[in-house]
């Protein structure tokens, strides 16, 4: 009965939002907007917060993806008027990174792998091999850069060009961000946008981060021992492991893995 007698004080909750996995606008089971809409606008809407705690564990992906994440985290949090808070575990790094930067405040563990404020694209190239087997790769355009590195043709310079100059426009918005979420906390004499990495004590340091702590010591130092936890996150299909979803859960195991493995993890 306590919910409905007004002038009795609440245990306050926290929403916790688990942004955990790779970044990309396809795929069952990564971190995109679409899937993580509900789950965002549900931990805001849902009752009134003291504060929105973000678990992050990403090695980044999507620049888009990741804008459009930490975009729609922004404009609700300021809608609503409640402070988040963001927790790193493993790793927040590249796309990882711009998500907890979303965060008015963000702590990691002694070990967390933090930054990798860059950019990158990566192909093949597979010419060599298909003149060896004596196979003509044919391809018609119009336009003269509607086929960009294709990779079973030889490399081109201006295409290459081209690729860098997108590169570091996209690197361009990345560092924004993180300057404007950051703003004030950042050494002004040193260059923390290389795409290098640092473990939590040291990203504290340089200000990546405002400390080293985890959710739920934190919060409830923070709110009280009567502090409440109510989680939300992207929910994968009961049968999402049967069928012709096998394959594509395989492969985005590889995927995922691969992406981790740069950074150790």
């Amino acid at each position: 009965m306590k919910r409905w007698i007004p002038f009795l004080k609440s245990d306050p909750t926290i929403a916790v939002i688990r942004l955990a996995g790779v970044i990309s606008a396809a795929g069952r089971g990564t971190l995109n907007d679409e899937s993580l809409a509900p789950a965002i606008e549900k931990a805001f809407s849902r009752g009134k917060p003291a504060a929105v705690a973000l678990e992050v564990n990403s090695p980044g992906g999507s620049p888009v993806q990741s804008s459009l994440i930490g975009a729609r985290i922004r404009r609700l949090a300021e809608e609503k008027g409640i402070p988040v808070i963001a927790f790193v575990e493993d790793v927040a790094a590249s796309g990882g990174y711009w998500l907890a930067a979303a965060a008015d405040e963000i702590y990691s563990d002694e070990s967390s792998v933090v930054g990798s404020i860059g950019v990158i694209s990566a192909s093949f190239g597979a010419h060599e091999l298909l003149a060896r087997q004596g196979i003509e790769r044919r391809v018609y355009t119009a336009g003269k850069s509607k086929s960009m590195l294709d990779p079973f043709r030889p490399e081109n310079p201006e295409d290459v060009a081209r690729l860098k100059g997108l590169l570091e426009d996209i690197h361009g918005n990345f560092k924004d961000h993180v300057s404007a979420r950051r703003s004030g906390k950042l050494p002004e004499d040193r260059d923390l946008f290389t795409g290098e990495v640092w473990l939590g004590r040291r990203a504290a340091e340089l200000g990546l981060i405002d400390g080293i702590g985890h959710l739920k010591p934190m919060m409830i130092e923070r709110f009280g021992d009567k502090v409440k936890f109510r989680s939300y996150g992207v929910r994968k299909p009961l049968l999402s492991r049967f069928g012709s979803r096998i394959l594509d859960d395989t492969l985005h195991s590889i995927e995922e893995r691969s992406a981790f493995a740069q950074f150790g993890l």
